[in-house]
């Protein structure tokens, strides 16, 4: 079991940054990776990890639909009114319909299977979509109009209908059509006719549960401190979230993945700088959880039923996604302020198919429903050919189909290093700063740039400065930068050059002549820079900060 997680995790990170580093998604290193190490060719993972893989898989949905949660913005939903709404529902159920119809000419399958099918191929992949529409909001683009909003809760409202749906039909074919009928106030119901007030009541339950679940994260969080730390924080969250998803599975009265996503939606209302804080630790979590997922998924796909059923395959796909998902989503955008662009860009965004299909393509076959195999084969080409593609043309397409708009800090985790600008002007006074540099720097995680600019160049002071910022920034990533010029605009140039985030100057010494040149430096440095700037005492170590 060891070495198998040890042959995923390992494997699953360098095949996928490799592919990276060839300008494919990292998702396509990782299925391949799946692929040689599963039991169809290297068969290198212990039955073990086979026999959990969907447990696993649960596990990593579940860590993404919280991503989800916790990057959705309520302002931006309201505005878009209904059209997320109609994201979730019409859009599945008309590619489902699209390709029950195809797969009832080309399989010669029956309605109800072709429908279960239609169930496997039209979920989104969360495992996709949800990090692609949070990185545009970490970028800016759409954001203006909420549109990776409505596409990720459109997204996550169609697999709970769909997989409602699916659950049910598998429950027919596994019986038979003589399911007997549901008797309710003295009416005899077929079980199908019920299926829109299950779909009701799951959606409505699940987020109600999610509410229920972010209300009691909040008290044992904040109001009675259960955690110490961030790690903690992230560690109660996940296991009442998976929690939640296992009493689902127990009490199928609700949508437990639905629950999830809106404990992190809820989580954002109730207490924000908790939300900002769990949506970092999930970030982190799902660097791991990624691997596993689509590594466990490549190793699921059984290669001998591709061959003959890639033409077959491509044909189902492409009829459920430019016949029947289109007129969807254009049905679902009428009447709202996207551009004819930015309703085209629905085609590449949300078109992925992946971890619905790799959990549930399988099970018509296990449970001996006839046309299983072919299910189980167009449900491979579905992840093989879609996920990959949706990966890459999501951040591919939407600087040419949506508009950029600003970004809030509070709504999304902006990416990016910390860097911090320490400006030092002599090796006596230099030790202030670098220790202050050094406690930011490492409070944050951050690096630093130590620049000295001289008039004429002195190889003695150099040479002690060096020497300073070895003993104080040994354990911190730093350059040294020596360069002869003018002192203020060398410091603003530096600092506008460089994705600096704060300068760290000193405040003017005791020397009443040297003092005032150096005190025209800070207030030149104050009035032009763009960052904050920290001004540091050195006699006393004492600090104000001040932002330009």
């Amino acid at each position: 079991m060891l070495i198998s997680t040890i042959w995923i995790l390992g494997m699953g990170f360098f095949a996928g940054q490799f592919a990276r580093r060839l300008g494919a998604p990292p998702l396509i290193g990782m299925i391949l990776v799946g692929i040689i190490l599963g039991p169809e060719v290297g068969n290198r993972l212990e039955p073990g990890i086979l026999a959990a893989a969907d447990d696993l898989r649960t596990l990593a949905v579940m860590i993404i639909l919280m991503k989800a949660g916790l990057g959705l913005d309520r302002d931006k939903l309201a505005q878009q009114g209904s059209v997320a709404l109609r994201l979730g529902i019409l859009p599945a159920i008309l590619e489902t319909g699209a390709i029950a119809i195809a797969s009832m000419f080309l399989f010669q399958f029956d309605l109800l299977t072709g429908l279960l099918l239609g169930c496997i191929i039209s979920p989104e992949s969360p495992a996709v979509i949800v990090p692609g529409m949070l990185r545009l909001k970490q970028l800016g683009w759409g954001v203006k109009k909420g549109i990776p909003d409505a596409i990720l809760t459109g997204s996550a409202l169609s697999d709970v209908v769909l997989l409602l749906l699916f659950s049910l039909l598998l429950n027919f074919l596994q019986q038979g059509e003589t399911t007997p009928e549901i008797r309710l106030l003295g009416l005899a119901l077929h079980p199908l006719v019920l299926l829109p007030l299950q779909a009701i009541m799951q959606v409505v339950l699940g987020t109600l549960a999610g509410y229920l679940a972010a209300e009691l994260l909040v008290s044992l969080l904040e109001r009675q401190s259960w955690s110490k730390n961030p790690v903690h924080d992230v560690l109660i969250t996940s296991v009442l979230a998976a929690f939640t998803v296992i009493a689902a599975r127990e009490f199928p009265y609700f949508s437990g993945y639905l629950a999830v996503m809106s404990m992190g939606f809820f989580l954002i209302k109730l207490d924000a700088p908790l939300a900002r804080r769990l949506r970092n630790g999930f970030n982190t979590l799902w660097i791991v959880a990624e691997i596993v997922l689509f590594v466990l998924m490549g190793a699921s796909i059984q290669l001998q039923v591709l061959g003959e059923m890639f033409l077959p395959g491509l044909t189902i796909l492409a009829v459920g996604l430019l016949i029947g998902r289109t007129l969807g989503w254009t049905l679902s955008t009428v009447g709202s302020n996207w551009t004819w662009q930015e309703k085209l860009f629905l085609l590449p965004g949300n078109s992925a198919k992946a971890t619905v299909q790799a959990a549930l393509g399988a099970l018509p076959l296990a449970y001996g429903i006839e046309g299983g195999e072919i299910i189980l084969a167009v449900a491979a080409w579905a992840i093989l050919l879609t996920a990959p593609l949706g990966a890459w043309a999501i951040p591919t397409f939407a600087p040419k189909l949506l508009k950029k708009g600003a970004v809030d800090p509070t709504k999304v985790t902006v990416e990016g290093r910390t860097l911090f600008l320490a400006v030092v002007e002599s090796s006596p006074r230099a030790m202030a700063v670098l220790k202050q540099t050094a406690d930011l720097a490492r409070r944050s995680h951050g690096e630093a740039i130590v620049l000295y600019v001289f008039p004429e160049e002195n190889l003695g002071e150099i040479q002690a400065i060096q020497e300073m910022i070895q003993e104080v920034l040994a354990d911190i990533r730093h350059q040294f930068i020596t360069q002869k010029g003018a002192v203020l605009e060398t410091i603003l140039a530096w600092s506008q050059a460089h994705p600096v985030t704060a300068i760290v100057v000193e405040k003017s010494p005791n020397s009443e002549g040297e003092g005032v040149a150096v005190e025209s430096v800070l207030k030149g440095v104050l009035r032009g820079s763009r960052v904050p700037v920290l001004v540091v005492s050195n006699s006393d170590m004492d600090e104000e900060t001040h932002h330009s």
